[in-house]
């Protein structure tokens, strides 16, 4: 394997190391990911990832810090702060947080106090383990309840949501996932939050660029705790954000730190500061919109080649397909799929009979894809792709599977990647 003439140091201290994120680099150029959780960062946000800031502690926050030595570390993390009040149009905004479950776990720390009752949808629906689903911490910590969708619709039942919320009167209200491939209703949420008395917490993570380049309505208006991830469709470093109403502000700051973190790793709240300057330029707003239309195209097809899209089709960037109907189970046709060079996961879909580690489904999405420069009209070749590399995973065809690849990298090489050196 050739080494990556990129990381010239890492390469002579560590060969072993280089030549497995040589190989990753040449994975990610090769093949076409259709993971919706994962996109390109740019160039300028590595190299911000990977900077000397990561060099320095800084406990604490601009200008309240526990260590001295921060005139620049205070200046990283305002403007990366203020970039962010300003594309989301938000009073208070927190970069600090680690990933977007620390960050959840802190709005838990700011509003609710253990055994109490917090609501969130159900994982196997569409939500997300820190929602209060049972094996997080969230849901061992606090007393989970869970809403989910209609199965004859896929979509969100408000008047059962109004109901079990009333009911349960929860301290806290979810709303968000990962698997939701439908517009989130966040008005309708505020209204039975405030109903209830509860505190609504949008969690964004994977609508977040769609919302800073206007594809996805905010939750602004609606919401007194946004979460979000930096890195999906925002194209950011690994790392997370708090966002908040003023009101709010203190409460969200004390539970990041000194609540649950020691100090905030500093090269990624520069990255961070990159990607939202990045999300600010009009060119990322037509990257939005071209993630969305990507993804109603790719539904249209595969539902033109007899595929089962969970409520029918898709809104955002995100697509959940049961396979029940291919009679392919979703952790042989995801893997099938990845030995043709098309990564996706499998995935539960809603009300489904098999275990979430063999569950029915596959998620894909079109964020990265998007950002390589494919367009609408690529969007046919990938349900075709994708339609044969089912179909091959069902019959035991590998032939198929390794002619898929090599047409798949075809295409990956007229369209590199962002951010890839290769």
């Amino acid at each position: 394997m050739t080494l990556p003439l990129s990381h010239p140091a890492l390469t002579a201290t560590d060969p072993e190391l280089a030549a497995l994120v040589a190989a990753e680099e040449q994975l990610q150029a090769d093949t076409l990911r259709l993971i919706p959780s994962e996109n390109y960062a740019s160039r300028a946000v590595l190299e911000a990832s990977g900077t000397v800031l990561q060099n320095k502690y800084s406990e604490g926050y601009p200008g309240r810090r526990y260590y001295e030595g921060q005139q620049n570390i205070d200046q990283v993390e305002r403007l990366a702060v203020a970039r962010a009040m300003a594309l989301f149009g938000v009073e208070h905004a927190n970069v600090q947080p680690y990933s977007g479950s620390p960050a959840n776990l802190a709005v838990y720390l700011a509003f609710a106090e253990p055994g109490e009752t917090v609501m969130g949808m159900a994982l196997p629906m569409g939500g997300h383990l820190t929602h209060g689903w049972g094996v997080s911490a969230t849901g061992t910590w606090f007393r989970g309840v869970q809403y989910g969708v209609r199965q004859d619709t896929g979509l969100v039942d408000f008047d059962e949501v109004r109901e079990l919320a009333l009911k349960e009167r929860p301290k806290v209200i979810f709303c968000g996932g990962t698997a939701l491939p439908r517009t989130i209703d966040f008005a309708a949420f505020a209204e039975i939050a405030r109903e209830c008395g509860a505190v609504l917490v949008a969690d964004v993570a994977h609508i977040a660029g769609l919302i800073a380049g206007g594809a996805h309505p905010s939750p602004v208006p609606h919401a007194d705790v946004i979460s979000t991830t930096t890195h999906k469709t925002l194209r950011g470093p690994r790392g997370a954000m708090l966002m908040s109403r003023e009101e709010h502000a203190k409460a969200i700051d004390k539970a990041v730190f000194p609540g649950l973190q020691g100090g905030p790793h500093n090269q990624t709240t520069a990255a961070i500061a990159v990607a939202l300057h990045e999300a600010a330029q009009p060119s990322f707003r037509d990257y939005a919109q071209s993630v969305v239309a990507n993804a109603r195209a790719l539904a249209d097809e595969l539902l033109a080649r007899g595929f089962d899209l969970v409520s029918g089709g898709t809104d955002n960037h995100l697509i959940l397909m049961d396979l029940t109907p291919k009679e392919v189970p979703g952790k042989v046709a995801a893997k099938a799929l990845d030995r043709a060079g098309i990564v996706v996961n499998y995935n539960t879909v809603p009300y489904d009979p098999r275990k979430p580690f063999d569950p029915s489904g596959i998620r894909i999405g079109t964020p990265s894809l998007t950002s390589r420069g494919l367009g609408t009209e690529h969007m046919a070749a990938v349900a075709e792709w994708i339609d044969r590399g089912v179909t091959a995973a069902g019959a035991g065809d590998e032939e198929t599977l390794t002619t898929v690849r090599a047409e798949v990298a075809e295409l990956m090489a007229a369209y590199p990647a962002p951010g890839l050196t290769i």
